[in-house]
C-alpha cells in the first residue's frame, strides 16, 4: 500500500520534470532562431532614393543638415546630385564639375566644396541655389576632402603626393603638405593635432603634424592596398582597410603597433566608426556592407547590397548610413538608406 502511494506521488513529479525538459529545449531553439533576427538589427534598410538616369561610378558624399540635403559625387556623370533625404527625392543637380570625387559641406560658409579629379580644381557652390564661385586650382587627381572646423581649413588629397590646405574664409590655397605618393583616405585627429594618411604606393600610413606639416611617423604596412581609413577615438586606434587580402587592421594611434586584424568584404572604399554603438561599418564594391563590433574587432553582420556600392556616409546627427549604389543591369543608381540599431 505504501509502495503504490509512493509511485503515485512520483508520477506527477516525473511529468513535471519532462515538461521542464521539453520547455528548455523549446526555449533554446527559439533563442537560436532569434540569433539572426537580432543580428539584422545592426543595420536596417529603410529606403532607396533613386538618382535618376545616372551612369557609371559614384564616389563620396556629404550632408547639409540644416536643409536636409545629401550630396552625391556622380564621378562618371560629371555631376553632383542633391537629394532631400527627408522627402527622399532629387531636388537639384550640379553639373559644373569634372569627375567629382571628394565632397565637404561647410555650414558656417554655407558652401559645398567639390574636389575634381578631372581638372585638379576645387569647386565651390554657395547657398541654397548653389551659386558657383571662382574655382581654386589644387592639382591633378584632386580626391578626398576633410574640413577642420577649429582652424576653418579644408584639406585636399591630390597628385603624386600632397595634401593641399585651403582657407575657407579667403577661399585660397595657402600651403601644401608634401608626401611621396598619392594619398588615399586620411583623417584629422583633434586631440593630438595629427593627420593620419593612407599612402598605398609607399606601403605606409603616414603620420603628420597639422600645424607644421612635419612627418612624425611612417608606419610600414608591407601592403600597397590600404585605402579606407578611420579613427576609433574612444579606443585610441587608427583603422585601415586593405583590399588585398581584404582585411581590417587596427593600429595603436600613439605608436602604430598593429593590435588586431580581421577579414572583411572586398573592394572597400569607405569605413565609419559608430561610437554610440561601438561598431565599424565598411562598404564594399563586391556588394556587401560589413558591420564589426569594435571591442574587440569581430564581424557581427554581412549585409548584401549591390555590385559597385563601395562608398558610404555615416551621419550620426540623424543616425543614418547612406550607401551610394551605382547603376547595374538589375537596378538604376540609387542611395540606399540604412538605420543603425538598436
Amino acid at each position: 500500500m505504501r509502495l503504490s502511494t509512493r509511485l503515485r506521488a512520483t508520477i506527477p513529479m516525473q511529468i513535471r520534470l519532462m515538461h521542464l525538459y521539453f520547455l528548455s529545449l523549446l526555449t533554446g531553439a527559439l533563442l537560436m532562431g532569434a540569433g539572426p533576427a537580432r543580428a539584422q538589427l545592426a543595420l536596417t534598410l529603410e529606403s532607396k532614393i533613386p538618382l535618376g538616369d545616372i551612369r557609371g561610378r559614384l564616389d563620396h558624399m556629404a550632408v547639409d543638415l540644416h536643409r536636409q540635403r545629401l550630396f552625391v559625387a556622380e564621378l562618371e556623370n560629371d555631376s553632383v546630385g542633391v537629394i532631400d533625404f527627408e522627402r527622399r527625392e532629387i531636388v537639384h543637380m550640379i553639373s559644373d564639375v569634372k569627375r567629382p570625387q571628394g565632397l565637404a559641406y561647410v555650414p558656417a560658409a554655407d558652401t559645398l566644396f567639390v574636389a575634381n579629379g578631372g581638372d585638379g580644381s576645387l569647386r565651390m557652390f554657395e547657398g541654397a541655389q548653389y551659386r558657383a564661385l571662382e574655382p581654386i586650382h589644387v592639382g591633378d587627381d584632386a580626391d578626398n576632402l576633410r574640413f577642420n572646423p577649429e582652424s576653418n581649413l579644408i584639406y585636399v588629397a591630390y597628385g603624386e603626393g600632397a595634401l593641399g590646405i585651403v582657407d575657407v574664409a579667403s577661399r585660397r590655397k595657402i600651403r601644401d603638405l608634401a608626401l611621396t605618393a598619392h594619398p588615399e583616405s586620411f583623417q584629422l585627429e583633434r586631440q593630438t593635432n595629427r593627420i593620419y594618411v593612407n599612402v598605398p604606393k609607399e606601403q605606409a600610413i603616414v603620420v603628420m603634424d597639422q600645424a607644421s606639416g612635419h612627418r612624425l611617423a611612417n608606419w610600414q604596412t608591407r601592403n600597397a592596398s590600404n585605402f579606407p581609413l578611420a579613427l576609433n577615438a574612444d579606443a585610441g586606434h587608427v583603422l585601415a582597410i586593405f583590399r588585398n587580402p581584404a582585411s581590417l587592421v587596427a593600429f595603436a594611434a600613439a605608436s602604430g603597433t598593429p593590435l588586431a586584424k580581421v577579414e572583411t568584404c572586398g573592394d572597400a572604399d569607405d569605413m565609419f566608426v559608430d561610437p554610440k554603438r561601438r561598431r565599424v561599418y565598411v562598404s564594399c564594391g563586391d556588394g556587401f556592407l560589413d558591420v564589426f563590433d569594435a571591442s574587440p574587432y569581430k564581424l557581427i553582420e554581412r549585409i548584401p547590397t549591390i555590385k559597385g556600392a563601395r562608398t558610404s556616409l555615416l551621419v550620426p546627427d540623424i543616425d543614418r548610413l547612406f550607401v551610394a549604389a551605382r547603376e547595374t543591369a538589375e537596378a538604376p543608381a540609387a542611395v540606399w538608406v540604412f538605420r543603425p540599431g538598436p
